[in-house]
């Protein structure tokens, strides 16, 4: 058997284990549901804290994606449709190529999941296209497609959990590892995904800068976390007892044997 294949984990346990997660992590945001006055309070900050720093209008940026015909569908279905598949896809290649690291990249987004649950539950906060003041529209629902409900009526998912945004930092850590553990000039290409999606995001109108801000934090935090622990040398393992042969002072005589006797010479 090869280390490639002992250092990997069971296929079905961890399918189990990410299923578990997925379900307590939407169940988490569920129960955050429902604070829609302190999320629409909560984004007025946001949105006075970005143009107190002078950040780039998110307004500017969507204008820019629906004078482009389009352009603004290919962002719909890159929000819609990309965000899972791909870091499904990104788990299942490191699972298979790099074993050795599956354990610390799975640890690492399980944890950035988590956190993002923790700020969602402390922080709810209502995406930018539901604030009339800042001028932006709601893509999906006009240009389709759109994975949301109507907010007063979508059971199935909590809109009001905008900060951080997991699309930019799954989509961050998915570059990070891949680069990390590919080779060639050609891997820094995989920034941009990240970068693609953090557009994708605010363009739509689903997030803010701040947003993506954040969960950047998180993950760098986390990496350094998992990071330290991956490299932390294993303890040597503990030598099995074994007979010792040939002789010895510690060699026990066979049964029914003779001890040996030193023969003085000039002696019978």
């Amino acid at each position: 058997m090869s280390v490639a294949s002992e250092e990997r984990p069971a296929p079905l346990r961890e399918l189990a284990l990410i299923a578990a997660l997925w379900v307590a992590y939407s169940l988490g945001r569920l129960v955050a549901d429902g604070r829609v006055d302190e999320a629409l309070v909560n984004a007025d900050r946001v949105w006075e804290i970005e143009r107190l720093l002078r950040f780039p209008g998110e307004t500017g940026l969507q204008h820019l994606i629906l004078r482009a015909g389009d352009l603004v569908q290919v962002a719909n279905s890159y929000y819609a449709y990309v965000h899972f598949p791909a870091t499904i896809g990104f788990l299942l290649w490191v699972y298979l190529r790099r074993p050795g690291h599956y354990r610390a990249v799975r640890t690492t987004l399980a944890l950035l999941t988590g956190a993002a649950l923790v700020v969602h539950l402390m922080f709810p906060l209502a995406p930018p296209r539901m604030l009339a003041e800042t001028g932006l529209v709601d893509t999906g629902h006009l240009f389709g497609p759109s994975v949301y409900g109507t907010p007063g009526t979508d059971d199935l998912t909590n809109q009001y959990a905008a900060m951080p945004s997991l699309h930019v930092g799954w989509a961050l850590l998915v570059a990070i590892t891949l680069i990390r553990l590919t080779s060639g000039r050609r891997r820094w290409l995989w920034l941009a995904h990240p970068l693609l999606t953090l557009l994708v995001v605010v363009g739509t109108a689903n997030h803010y800068w701040l947003d993506a801000i954040v969960v950047s934090v998180l993950l760098a935090a986390i990496l350094r976390l998992t990071t330290t622990a991956e490299r932390r040398p294993a303890p040597p393992p503990v030598p099995h007892p074994r007979r010792i042969r040939g002789g010895g002072p510690g060699r026990r005589p066979r049964r029914g044997s003779r001890p040996r006797t030193t023969r003085v010479p000039g002696r019978p």
